[in-house]
């Protein structure tokens, strides 16, 4: 049985998509950005604020699934530059002690113009 999971916690889709599939016993979250869900906004221009926002964003839709980051089995990750990975892989490190499988990618663009995006596959 596949499942959508929805959170206020977290932003909306921006797209014809969900936030995220339960399938089985594994969810199969959408790339998270750092966008602000009480307010819409990206409201932060570093790679540290942003990526303090995407890992609250996933917690909220962990959290409404009834999973948590210590699940979690696999993770993708995109940045707009490489240059903040050092960054970035210290705030993640602090949310992902677990340390799942992962692949971290620099792309051109990203959706809004953000520098990071985090997608999980975790276990229920």
């Amino acid at each position: 049985m596949i499942k959508k999971v929805y959170t206020s916690n977290a932003p909306e889709a921006i797209g014809p998509y969900s936030q995220a599939i339960i399938c089985g016993n594994m969810l199969f979250t959408s790339g998270q950005i750092p966008i602000n869900p009480a307010t819409g906004n990206i409201e932060a221009d570093d790679i540290n604020g942003q990526t303090t926002q995407v890992m609250k964003n996933i917690a909220a839709v962990l959290s409404e699934a009834g999973t948590s980051f210590d699940k979690a089995v696999k993770t993708t990750c995109f940045l707009k530059d490489m240059s903040d990975f050092a960054a970035f892989n210290a705030i993640y490190a602090e949310y992902f002690t677990s340390k799942p499988a992962r692949s971290c990618v620099a792309v051109k663009t990203l959706p809004k113009d953000v520098l990071v995006e985090v997608e999980v596959i975790a276990e229920i």
